[in-house]
C-alpha cells in the first residue's frame, strides 16, 4: 500500500487517470466496494505495475529439487535448495522495458492476467501464497477507497523518496509522509462511516 501510494504521488497524471476510473464507474452517491474492483482495470493495473517494481517479497520461498534436472543449462543435483529472484525478474530490462519507468499501461490489456513466468508476485503453482486473491482484493478496495475519499499532498515541493529499505519485503527507507483532506464530493459518506 505505502509503495502504491507513493508512486501515484510521485506519477499525478496516473493518480488523477485513476480517480477519474473510479468517479465514472462508482460516482459520488456511494463508497466503492470489493464488486467495483471487476470494473475499475486501471486501478488493477496499478496494483500490478506495483507489484512488479516492489514484490511483496522479493525472494520466493525456497524449494529443494527433489531429483536431479537441468535449468538454464546448468546441472541441479537432487536435495539442492533453489529459490527464485522475483525482484530481479521483474525488474530485467529483457522483459520489462525501462523496468523502473511506473508504467501501470503496462498491464492494460491483461485483465489481471499474469504474463508467464514474468510477473509472480505471489510465487506460482502448489506454493504459491494462498492469500493472493485476499491480498489484491483488500489491497484494491484500500487504495481505490483512498484515492476516491481524499485529496492527496506531498509536503512541499519534493518527490517521494523511493529508496528501499533492506529486509524481507523491502519496506521504503523512509516512511511515506503527506497530506490529505476529504474531497467535498464525499464528506457526506464519510461523516457515516
Amino acid at each position: 500500500m505505502e509503495w502504491a501510494l507513493s508512486l501515484l504521488l510521485n506519477h499525478p497524471e496516473v493518480l488523477e487517470k485513476a480517480r477519474i476510473e473510479i468517479d465514472e464507474h462508482v460516482r459520488h452517491d456511494r463508497l466503492m466496494d470489493e464488486a467495483d474492483l471487476a470494473h475499475l482495470p486501471y486501478l488493477r493495473s496499478i496494483l500490478n505495475e506495483t507489484l512488479r517494481m516492489h514484490p511483496p517479497a522479493p525472494m520466493l520461498v525456497p524449494h529443494e529439487s527433489s531429483e536431479e534436472c537441468l535449468v538454464g543449462g546448468f546441472r541441479i543435483p537432487r536435495g539442492t535448495m533453489l529459490s527464485v529472484n522475483m525482484w530481479a525478474i521483474q525488474n530485467d530490462p529483457k522483459l520489462w522495458p525501462e523496468p523502473r519507468k511506473f508504467r501501470p499501461e503496462r498491464f492494460d490489456n491483461s485483465e489481471g492476467a499474469r504474463d508467464g513466468f514474468k510477473l509472480l508476485p505471489f510465487g506460482y503453482g502448489r506454493r504459491s501464497c494462498p492469500g493472493e486473491g485476499l491480498a489484491l482484493r483488500v489491497v484494491g478496495l484500500a487504495l481505490g477507497s483512498l484515492i476516491q475519499c481524499f485529496e492527496w499532498q506531498i509536503d512541499g515541493d519534493k518527490m517521494v523518496d523511493m529508496t528501499e529499505g533492506t529486509g524481507f519485503t523491502i519496506p521504503k527507507a523512509q516512511p511515506l509522509e503527506v497530506t490529505c483532506r476529504p474531497r467535498p464530493s464525499m464528506l457526506r459518506h464519510l461523516s457515516e462511516i
